[in-house]
């Protein structure tokens, strides 16, 4: 996608040979996320080029993103397709289509080519830690804080985000961040799961975690991913011949032509 259509989504993309930087570009409204955002995260997704091993998604000022943006939730532009009233006017399918390409601008930092990494500091909240908790890593400065706040404007977390947050903090502290909106700090996040590190200075530690990343072949690194996505929902046998199967394809890759 060319710069000037990431820009009106409040988008940047930055690449430098195996890293991508995708930046939230709002600081104004503390990176507070659109549809328009959504897709156009969606149609980066598809364009990431093979080449690209690690991801770095971050926001630009003080807040990783604040959430949804609230002139999209109150319709203040009537003609805006994307507001919650005209989405109420679509019949029931047509709203679930609608937000699945939503989850897609998500889902796609789950792409086995590459490890994806969130770098956040100050808020984020709802749609904000849902797009942090799309990402394979995240790393957090000791600023930053958590809430998922959908509960309190009466809906749900549906952008993709509730199945990670189980997998990173198990079922009963998941449905209690959910339910409750409560704000949960760094250190906190940190002891339960929900972030990975918490770090003074969060622009050398994702350079350092990024080159760690880079350090084994990229072979190696994508098997590991693939494996590890899998895992949960994979009996113990079936994991073990999945291990088996990705070690034949890196002792042959490893071998070279016979």
């Amino acid at each position: 996608m060319d710069p000037e259509t990431l820009a009106a989504a409040g988008l940047r993309y930055d690449a430098d040979g195996p890293v991508a930087t995708i930046t939230l570009d709002r600081p104004g409204r503390r990176n507070a996320q659109t549809p328009a955002m959504w897709r156009a995260l969606a149609d980066l997704g598809e364009a990431i080029p093979d080449e690209v091993r690690v991801v770095v998604v971050r926001g630009e000022g003080p807040s990783f993103s604040a959430g949804l943006d609230t002139a999209v939730l109150m319709g203040s532009d009537p003609d805006d397709p994307d507001s919650f009233p005209a989405l109420l006017k679509l019949g029931d399918e047509q709203i679930a289509e609608v937000i699945e390409g939503y989850q897609r601008g998500f889902t796609f930092l789950a792409d086995p080519r590459f490890v994806s990494i969130a770098a956040v500091q100050g808020h984020a909240i709802g749609a904000g830690l849902q797009l942090a908790l799309a990402c394979d890593l995240r790393v957090a400065a000791e600023d930053a804080s958590f809430s998922m706040k959908e509960a309190a404007l009466g809906l749900v977390p549906d952008l993709a985000g509730t199945k990670p947050l189980v997998e990173a903090v198990g079922a009963a502290r998941a449905l209690e961040l959910c339910a409750t909106t409560r704000t949960v700090e760094a250190l906190e996040a940190a002891a339960i799961g929900l972030v990975n590190l918490v770090v003074p200075d969060l622009d050398q530690a994702v350079a350092d975690l990024t080159a760690a990343l880079l350090a084994p072949p990229a072979g190696a690194v994508r098997e590991i991913k693939s494996l590890v996505q899998g895992a949960a929902e994979r009996t113990l046998d079936e994991q073990r011949r999945h291990e088996r199967q990705a070690q034949v394809r890196r002792l042959r890759e490893l071998g070279g032509p016979t």
